[in-house]
């Protein structure tokens, strides 16, 4: 794996738009989460095309792409953010620069349809890449525990995930080691087959997904569309975060009943990532251990920046 450096005060953030545009109230909340980061002591510079609505529902594929590339290739940005989620950053996947990516490594962070790049990016390239919060979010966010996490990996280079005191509940108790894979349920599920999938073979999945949008039966779908393409014959280890639906049924139940009881990996749940206030920042292609007989059933156990 390629590991990006550390973030240092001073250094630049570069923030780019991948998915939905920013307009209306985002472009405010965007440059309050500037502020926010200013104040932390580094510098923010936005994408050339980062306020783009060309398509009136996004900017081109080409602008975001261009984009993701001048970023990387930009020797003066140390840190690539992405801004929001949405629903179509798998448009850039033709246009991305992957050998300029490899040869030019750096964290680039986000979770949401962000997933779909993240993940691509470290199955294309090899560089680590990370779940964590939008650079949005960070103004809208109700407290900075986001924004700290965010801190904690990419300036101090901790691997704790979350905070001491949170919560772990066993789904089904197991020992697993194996590099980190996932995100969104409904992005990582188009990412099992076709020219862009990922390798799930000896991995810990983390899935996550937004109630708002998937009904139960459509996290049933997804789960099963992964079942019948081999991916839960491959992995290591499942890690289940956040999903709130008005029904109350919660993901776990949904898992289980799809994915059947055949599966003798761990399963864990926690409530510290996903779409929710509280969002630790998971690196995706860096080793972790579960064990259930933990407290914390879930670590880092590979170094994730340097």
């Amino acid at each position: 794996m390629i590991i990006p450096n550390k973030l240092k005060l001073g250094d630049t953030i570069g923030i780019v738009a991948p998915s939905d545009p920013i307009i209306g109230d985002n472009i405010e909340e965007l440059e309050k989460a500037k502020e926010i980061v200013e104040k932390k002591g580094f510098k923010v510079k936005f994408s050339k095309n980062i306020f783009s609505n060309t398509n009136g529902y996004s900017s081109t594929a080409k602008e975001k792409a261009e984009d993701m590339n001048e970023m990387f290739l930009d020797k003066n940005i140390k840190m690539i953010w992405c801004a929001k989620g949405g629903n179509n950053s798998n448009t850039i996947f033709e246009l991305l620069d992957y050998e300029a990516i490899k040869q030019n490594p750096k964290i680039i962070c986000g979770y949401s349809d962000i997933t779909s790049i993240t993940n691509t990016i470290t199955a294309k390239t090899g560089l680590v890449t990370f779940s964590g919060t939008n650079f949005k979010t960070i103004a809208t966010d109700e407290t900075d525990y986001s924004f700290k996490e965010a801190l904690k990996r990419f300036a101090d280079g901790n691997l704790e995930l979350g905070t001491k005191d949170e919560e772990y509940i066993t789904i089904q108790e197991g020992q697993a080691e194996g590099n980190l894979v996932g995100g969104n349920l409904s992005l990582i599920h188009s990412l099992v087959s076709g020219k862009y999938k990922i390798e799930f073979k000896d991995k810990i999945l983390f899935i996550e997904e937004l109630g708002l949008e998937t009904e139960p039966a459509g996290a049933s779908h997804f789960l099963a569309h992964m079942k019948q393409n081999g991916v839960f014959d491959s992995i290591k280890g499942l890690w289940i975060g956040n999903y709130q639906h008005e029904s109350n049924i919660k993901l776990e139940q949904i898992i289980i009943d799809t994915i059947g009881n055949e599966y003798k990996f761990p399963i864990i749940k926690s409530n510290n990532f996903g779409h929710i206030e509280n969002k630790t920042v998971i690196p995706i292609g860096t080793k972790a251990k579960i064990d259930t007989n933990q407290r914390q059933k879930i670590k880092l156990i590979e170094q994730c920046v340097k």
